[in-house]
């Protein structure tokens, strides 16, 4: 094909107008593409753009995918080839059956681990509260051993109210989950009413008197009632009124919870800081303060340091005190700087200045005490002073450890 052919092809544009534009340039179609350092019709076409002084690059070829005739012939219908993989194809993905722990039963140290269904309704919500975003995610419910009366075998139909409320509709008002989801968690058996596991999807209860466990994690359906946590400072007293004017609990909960009426759960001395629980919850409160449900309390202790071995060992095994005899549960060396060491213990005495006393009968007195912990309700990283409100899963969760 001549130049002139080469111009008018449909691949280089009009010919007339290609030539027009590159003579009006200053020369022709050879004469641009000389002034341009180009050649043949890449020239041509860069000139037409002013590109006598700019460079191009030329296109690279396109590379013709390969088509097995055999799998052209094979793929299905409505498909192109090359989003087709043939079935006999290996997979890089080892099989699941070759995976190590797959022959240990489910449950088992090392086995397994089953995938959640992601694709199911309500995949996200197929926990108790488990779209809720305001708390604290504790993971499952660790409830004490309790003894239950003879009322395994009741009939469902006993606990039926024919004037009361759907129990989903109860559970999905009070937050647990979506109503669908709810009517799941009820066929699956993971509902108990007054102690009974309920099936029925049928059954209504009165919210105002019924008692409702989801995975074991009691709801709260009564909303008059608060829960709450505190960061004390030190130097704040543990009363709500102080007859000498020093700072108090009340003095924090009226800055952000005005006409609440609240008490306090246990106490800390003015010196001590961290973790104190508010409600108005009376039952709660008399069973997170009774010996015999052992609650544990968690502090951070610091002490002048180095800390010899074995005084840990003395603290678990028991040290005499003026009242009797009194241990830790657990001990546990956090850090240790030139000086001072800090130290984690658990113990579920509630006796006065407790810790301090302990410390203080091995020869080490207290520099300064936190409580971070009082049963499954953590600090975190709650600043000093602050107050907010305990989420739905922790207060299932805290009313569980004391077997409500």
């Amino acid at each position: 094909m001549t130049q002139a052919g080469r111009q008018g092809s449909p691949r280089n544009s009009s010919g007339r107008n290609s030539s027009e534009r590159n003579s009006a340039q200053g020369g022709g179609s050879r004469g641009g593409a000389q002034a341009g350092g180009f050649r043949g019709g890449a020239g041509k076409r860069n000139a037409g753009f002013g590109g006598g002084d700019r460079p191009h690059k030329a296109p690279k070829p396109r590379e013709e995918r390969f088509v097995d005739p055999d799998e052209a012939s094979a793929a299905p219908a409505g498909r192109e080839v090359s989003d087709w993989k043939p079935a006999g194809k290996p997979s890089s993905r080892k099989p699941a059956a070759r995976k190590p722990g797959a022959k240990k039963a489910p449950g088992t140290p090392g086995a397994l681990k089953p995938k959640p269904r992601t694709g199911a309704p309500g995949a996200a919500a197929s926990r108790a509260f488990g779209s809720e975003r305001f708390g604290q995610n504790l993971g499952p419910v660790r409830k004490p051993s309790r003894k239950r009366g003879p009322r395994g075998d009741v009939p469902q139909s006993e606990l039926h109210d024919a004037d009361g409320t759907r129990l989903q509709k109860v559970m999905a008002q009070a937050g647990v989950a979506s109503r669908r989801v709810c009517e799941e968690m009820i066929a699956e058996g993971r509902v108990e009413v007054d102690g009974q596991v309920v099936t029925e999807l049928g059954v209504r209860v009165d919210p105002k008197t019924a008692v409702i466990h989801v995975d074991g994690l009691r709801i709260q359906l009564d909303e008059n009632l608060v829960y709450m946590v505190f960061n004390k400072p030190k130097g704040v007293v543990s009363t709500m009124e102080d007859p000498d004017g020093r700072p108090c609990i009340s003095d924090f909960v009226r800055k952000t919870h005005q006409g609440e009426r609240l008490f306090h759960v246990g106490r800390l001395d003015v010196a001590t800081e961290g973790l104190l629980l508010l409600t108005n919850d009376g039952e709660l409160a008399n069973r997170l303060t009774h010996p015999s449900y052992e609650v544990p309390k968690t502090y951070l202790v610091q002490v002048r340091g180095p800390f010899p071995q074995g005084v840990g060992a003395q603290l678990k095994a028991g040290v005499e005190l003026e009242d009797g005899i009194a241990s830790v549960d657990s001990f546990k060396l956090v850090d240790s700087t030139p000086g001072h060491v800090l130290i984690e213990v658990v113990l579920h005495s509630g006796k006065n200045r407790i810790v301090r006393r302990l410390f203080d009968a091995v020869g080490f007195p207290v520099l300064r005490l936190v409580r971070v912990k009082v049963g499954p309700i953590g600090l975190g990283d709650q600043r000093q002073g602050s107050i907010r409100n305990l989420g739905k899963q922790e207060v299932g969760h805290l009313l569980a450890s004391v077997g409500l």
